[in-house]
């Protein structure tokens, strides 16, 4: 099945949020931010987990821990701009982020933000 052609009136993909470059300036801030903030924590948790190792079952276990890890990261921070409102949103969720990182986004976009972290709440309650 084709897609419709791309017309004046007509879009492919007209629900994909436009991102203008101040408002990308903002987000990839507040993106970099989170990301360094959960990479630290993993930097953390494998030192932690080093220093118990006592087996090399142990060894594998953070080589497992850490592949986990990291293809869940990979997973969360995709800064493409048709997923980025969802990304903050789960940052935000998560409070790996707070509103304030997110100054002078317009309301439209902190709306969208604000609405996927509240689904993500409601689904967890």
């Amino acid at each position: 099945m084709n897609s419709p052609p791309a017309t004046q009136d007509n879009y492919p993909c007209q629900n994909k949020p436009i991102w203008s470059r101040s408002e990308k300036a903002i987000a990839c801030r507040a993106f970099d931010a989170a990301l360094g903030q959960e990479l630290h924590e993993v930097i953390q948790e494998a030192k932690r987990m080093a220093n118990e190792i006592q087996k090399s079952s142990d060894l594998w276990d953070l080589e497992h821990h850490l592949t986990q890890r990291h293809e869940e990261i990979d997973r969360k921070y995709d800064f493409r701009g048709s997923r980025l409102t969802d990304v903050l949103g789960r940052l935000l969720y998560e409070n790996r982020l707070g509103e304030e990182g997110l100054r002078g986004l317009p309301e439209e976009k902190m709306k969208t933000i604000r609405s996927f972290a509240q689904f993500l709440r409601d689904g967890a309650a």
